[in-house]
């Protein structure tokens, strides 16, 4: 039988500190003389309260630790207990919503996906537009947690494969979650805090500096501007391009690093993939547009490496019009979203390793046909794969594709158009962004969609950051009952 007690208390302990860092922003718009700093005191009020009695209660509950069904019931419900916390500064203060638009807002914040719900940015409280950052960086830090403690545990989409790779958490998930959050965290910390800096010399604000750091290594894409990062074109662009890949890479390689070994990061398969990959993906949309628009090299450049990899880290930030590059650079965009970055980073959507994985299981299958009584593996790294790694990257690909496309039937039905439904199921499902349309707001905001249409795409982000398959197993009846 499930014990609850123990998630409950986690969960308690977490919605406190949620509370406890509203008054970040709350002191900033008080600094500020706004009067949006009672919303967020009110909000800090009821959160801490709420989640410290939770965790009171049940403080005698955690000493056992989480079992495996307990470890996916954690990981799915702080998901969606937070968000709903999350919207507290936004239904009693600015911009003062309805509470799905505040959802969708928080979810797409903690989720890092980064599409807004909110169609005019500029004119929001400045503790507002840092509180809708704190919550993508806080975002961007749990899911790496959950990707080197849980989904390796849980068997998540072949992630157990990563085991060995960084730490063994099976049977001691507690004890070992607290060792990760502290290596993370430093490393989360020191990226964000050089990245602010970086942002400052190149001509932000500090507050935009700021801001932009904690979007940027979230790989989440929030701003405080309604054009988003097109208000800072040149070296800020350049230094968003370098710190959305750093955000992309393995975080593991990072904790590698402060100990002196640097090998394994540029040894890492999908770390070359992935740098590879982002460089074919610039090339051709480059040279299509200097082709098909006679554009300069060195701006174009620019733009298009900050655009590719904006979409392909899945932090969504925008400088430009990217539908009006042409059909291929969109369909190019387009792939590359459905690519995402690598395992145990902040960056979204279905990942480098599985492609990898994938790859490899098609050619030796190839390789079977041509000869039938060959034992032969597949391999990763060097490295024989177990058939349960590669049967659960099919699986996670069979189900990303099938919730893609019921995803986008269900916003076409909601009265959405083919354009917007599509691409909507492609910002949600893999936690990109931007999306297009003649729905869509001139700022990109989507506060113009149906109510279901919002709702589906809450589902969707939630679904799609926690791998799918740690969400759908608590829909089977036998799940509760085993």
């Amino acid at each position: 039988m499930i014990d609850f007690r123990p998630v409950s208390h986690i969960l308690g302990l977490l919605v406190t500190v949620l509370g406890l860092l509203m008054l970040v922003p709350m002191a900033l718009d008080w600094q500020r003389g706004d009067g949006n700093w009672a919303a967020f005191l009110e909000a800090a009020i009821i959160t801490t309260g709420a989640g410290g009695l939770v965790a009171l209660s049940t403080r005698s509950d955690i000493a056992r630790g989480l079992q495996l069904r307990e470890s996916f019931l954690l990981t799915s419900g702080a998901w969606l207990v937070l968000p709903a916390f999350g919207t507290l500064p936004f239904l009693v203060g600015a911009p003062d919503v309805s509470f799905v638009d505040a959802y969708f807002e928080a979810m797409s914040g903690m989720t890092t996906t980064g599409t807004t719900a909110f169609p005019a940015l500029d004119g929001l409280p400045w503790g507002t537009n840092l509180w809708r950052a704190m919550l993508q960086w806080l975002g961007g830090l749990g899911i790496v947690i959950v990707a080197l403690i849980f989904l390796p545990v849980m068997k998540v989409g072949g992630m157990q494969y990563f085991r060995s790779e960084g730490f063994d958490t099976l049977g001691k998930i507690l004890p070992r979650a607290i060792d990760i959050s502290n290596a993370m965290l430093r490393i989360y910390v020191g990226l964000t805090v050089l990245c602010a800096i970086v942002y400052a010399a190149a001509g932000m604000t500090a507050f935009d500096a700021i801001l932009h750091s904690l979007t940027t290594i979230s790989t989440g894409g929030f701003s405080n501007y309604d054009a988003s990062f097109g208000v800072y074109k040149g070296a800020p662009e350049v230094a968003a391009s370098v710190f959305m890949v750093l955000a992309s890479l393995p975080f593991i390689r990072f904790v590698q690093l402060t100990q002196g070994q640097v090998a394994p990061i540029w040894r890492d398969a999908q770390v070359r993939a992935y740098l590879r990959w982002i460089a074919y993906a610039i090339a051709v949309i480059v040279v299509y547009r200097m082709v098909r628009h006679e554009a300069e090299l060195l701006p174009t450049l620019r733009e298009v490496t900050f655009n590719v990899v904006t979409i392909f880290s899945g932090t969504g930030y925008l400088s430009e019009d990217v539908t009006k590059w042409g059909h291929l650079a969109f369909v190019v965009l387009l792939v590359v979203g459905l690519i995402g970055g690598c395992t145990s980073s902040t960056a979204c959507s279905v990942k480098v390793f599985r492609y990898l994985i994938l790859f490899e299981a098609v050619k030796t299958q190839i390789k079977r046909l041509h000869s039938p009584h060959r034992v032969l593996a597949v391999h990763y790294s060097g490295r024989p794969v177990e058939h349960e790694v590669v049967n659960s990257v099919i699986a996670f690909f069979s189900l990303f594709i099938l919730s893609y496309g019921l995803l986008i039937v269900g916003l076409s039905l909601t009265g959405l158009s083919a354009e917007t439904a599509m691409t909507a199921a492609w910002t949600a499902i893999a936690n990109v962004g931007p999306a297009w349309g003649a729905e869509v707001s001139a700022s990109g905001a989507i506060d113009q969609f149906p109510t279901a249409s919002k709702l589906l795409m809450i589902f969707g982000m939630y679904v799609g950051r926690l791998e799918l398959i740690s969400v759908y197993v608590l829909l089977l009846p036998r799940f509760w009952r085993a």
